[in-house]
């Protein structure tokens, strides 16, 4: 049956998927999406081969997608505007009140990768966001907006939630701050409480500078993970002719935060435009891993920069990642309006 709305089952759906995201953690729900889409990828069409998939209504599968992919890793309960931006959101509202883990080094409310504690109003929070998740990127699959619908609604809720609970919008800098994208405060080791320093709310002893990945915010290793993971994405898109799988590869990494392994990178931003490239140009082999390639460094510089300015100096977990994502399915969509791309290879709408 084709659903033609936001039905009773979707939307419990989606409360459900944003209580996930609070219990057990956004960012090890994403991961779970992840995994969830590289079995849907390689299981292609065959999960709904009898014809019973709602794939058809965006507010299942926003994203153009089929299989386990569209139905479940792209819609309610995994999804990442769901589990994803409600867990993100109860962190927020958490790290607003009290302080649930001692050893992160950063703001209560950036800690993502933990389950939150066991209480209702943190339920709630995650519920309301999973839902708002859902029609956010309802609404703009539904309205044809040439973006990628999941990392717009997963935007928007960062922001909502800040302003819902009372953050700065985009952060703090002192005085004496250079600019904000000068990241060497972090390198100095300089902390809010420090003599000299104002004190900042939250845990004492923060950083005045929180990088969004400790280990990889220098301009050179940021492009070198954008070139290798373009190229590495790019191929895996030729030879799985998936735009989708070597992002749900990337994304079902990011489990690795559950066993405490921080310093993998987090890539799965990088990953999906440069797969889609790869795909979606129209000529030979070589010239799609060239443009996989250039895209995904394209990818990891947009991601650098909306961590600078609007992670890095502020105090939840705006992601950066789905930033990027935006950013480049507006980018890939214009181009293929223009013919040089494969309209028909791009998961988003063509204007």
């Amino acid at each position: 049956m084709v659903l033609t709305g936001l039905t009773l089952w979707l939307i419990a759906g989606a409360v459900l998927g944003g209580i996930a995201g609070a219990a057990i953690g956004a960012l090890p729900m994403l991961g779970v999406a992840g995994v969830v889409v590289v079995i849907g990828e390689l299981a292609g069409d065959s999960v709904f081969a009898d014809g019973s998939s709602p794939l058809l209504d965006p507010a299942v599968a926003p994203l153009d997608a089929v299989g386990l992919t569209g139905a479940i890793g792209f819609g309610p309960v995994v999804g990442p505007h769901v589990a994803f931006a409600g867990g993100v959101a109860a962190a927020a509202y958490v790290g607003r009140k009290q302080t649930f883990d001692t050893t992160f080094r950063y703001h209560q409310a950036k800690q993502i990768a933990v389950p939150l504690p066991r209480e209702p109003a943190v339920f709630l929070v995650g519920a309301a966001f999973g839902l708002l998740g859902l029609v956010l990127a309802w609404l703009s699959a539904r309205l044809s907006v040439p973006v990628d619908p999941i990392a717009l609604s997963i935007v928007l809720s960062g922001f909502m939630h800040r302003l819902v609970f009372g953050y700065p919008l985009l952060g703090r800098l002192r005085e004496s701050d250079r600019s904000v994208l000068d990241m060497s405060p972090f390198t100095a080791g300089e902390y809010w409480g420090d003599e000299g320093h104002d004190t900042a709310q939250g845990t004492g002893g923060r950083h005045i500078v929180e990088p969004w990945q400790p280990a990889y915010y220098e301009l050179q290793t940021v492009l070198g993970i954008g070139l290798a993971v373009g190229l590495g994405s790019g191929i895996i898109a030729l030879v799985g002719d998936s735009v989708f799988l070597a992002f749900g590869i990337a994304a079902a990494s990011l489990l690795a935060g559950v066993a405490e392994l921080y310093d993998v990178p987090v890539t799965h931003h990088i990953a999906l435009p440069a797969g889609i490239v790869a795909v979606a140009v129209d000529a030979s082999p070589a010239a799609a891993i060239v443009g996989a390639v250039v895209i995904g460094v394209v990818a990891a510089a947009i991601g650098e920069l909306a961590q600078r300015t609007l992670y890095a100096h502020a105090d939840t977990h705006l992601d950066p990642s789905f930033v990027a994502i935006l950013v480049t399915s507006l980018l890939l969509s214009v181009v293929a309006s223009v013919g040089l791309l494969d309209a028909t290879a791009i998961p988003y709408p063509v204007p």
